[in-house]
């Protein structure tokens, strides 16, 4: 029986093991998941299948050159990683690698929401063009980098001053991360869709365009109507009034599964109908 014992918690032990590394994989991508990093991945991915093949095949020349690259790849690693690899020492230093406080957390949904639509109704009253993508899961590094940076914590004030026009800032769009405004005058790329409306402006396509390469969440006041419209995994809701724009967003933006469903099914219903027309 000791020796049982012994063996299952050697069991135990790798099951633990495994489980933590794949988590600690899993953080990783998903710290680098959006950047110029997951380009070098790949090519890092590519290396190793050539190095693989070379031996395979004989081919010594190649398999040697690939053997050196490989050699003083993790130094190279360090290097090109660095942002990536200091955002995760930065997370892990905070206590933000492994856990994740709930309430904390639906706290901070819940200003930033307020936030969001008090700043999209003052604008859309007044006809004032604005453009602001939501990070989600799939990160925006690249996006950002476009940018003026700002990191400025996320205000119903400081969001309304950067749309006001004839600005530095106002031309372009703003992309929020957690409860910060991370840059301002991004460019994002203009979706390619021929089923887009003619009267959508650059505005419209911008917004579609990185809801088909994002998870993101765009919001689009129209400067020409003051029209309220969201676009998420290349769908476009049109016209919200406040009252629905802030519904769609709340559900969109907190953790509660059930809102998450909910919201899913609004997407579907109006797609639906626009199918339909």
């Amino acid at each position: 029986m000791p020796f049982a014992d012994f063996a299952i918690l050697d069991y135990l032990s790798y099951i633990v093991d495994i489980f933590l590394v794949w988590y600690v994989i899993y953080k990783l991508i998903m710290i680098i998941r959006g950047t110029k990093a997951v380009q070098l991945l790949k090519g890092i991915f590519v290396i190793i299948i050539v190095w693989v093949l070379s031996d395979f095949l004989n081919l010594h020349t190649l398999n040697k050159l690939m053997e050196t690259v490989i050699y003083w790849g993790f130094l190279a690693i360090i290097i090109i990683f660095q942002p990536e690899l200091r955002r995760a020492l930065e997370q892990l230093g905070r206590g933000k690698f492994f856990t994740r406080s709930g309430i904390h957390e639906e706290e901070e949904q819940k200003q930033r929401v307020e936030a969001i639509v008090d700043a999209v109704n003052y604008m859309a009253k007044r006809r004032i063009g604005a453009l602001i993508s939501i990070e989600r899961e799939t990160g925006m590094g690249d996006y950002i980098e476009t940018g003026i940076p700002l990191q400025s914590k996320l205000t119903y004030e400081l969001l309304v001053n950067i749309f006001i026009p004839n600005t530095p800032l106002h031309d372009g769009a703003v992309i929020i991360q957690k409860s910060q405004i991370a840059a301002a005058a991004c460019y994002l790329p203009l979706s390619e869709s021929p089923f887009i409306s003619k009267e959508l402006g650059t505005r419209h396509r911008a917004a579609l365009g990185i809801s088909e390469v994002t998870d993101s969440l765009t919001i689009v006041v129209s400067e020409e109507t003051g029209s309220v419209s969201v676009t998420k995994n290349g769908e476009l809701l049109r016209d919200l009034p406040i009252d629905k724009f802030k519904q769609v967003l709340a559900k969109e933006l907190m953790d509660d599964s059930k809102e998450k469903q909910s919201s899913s099914s609004l997407w579907k219903r109006r797609e639906k109908t626009k199918n339909g027309q």
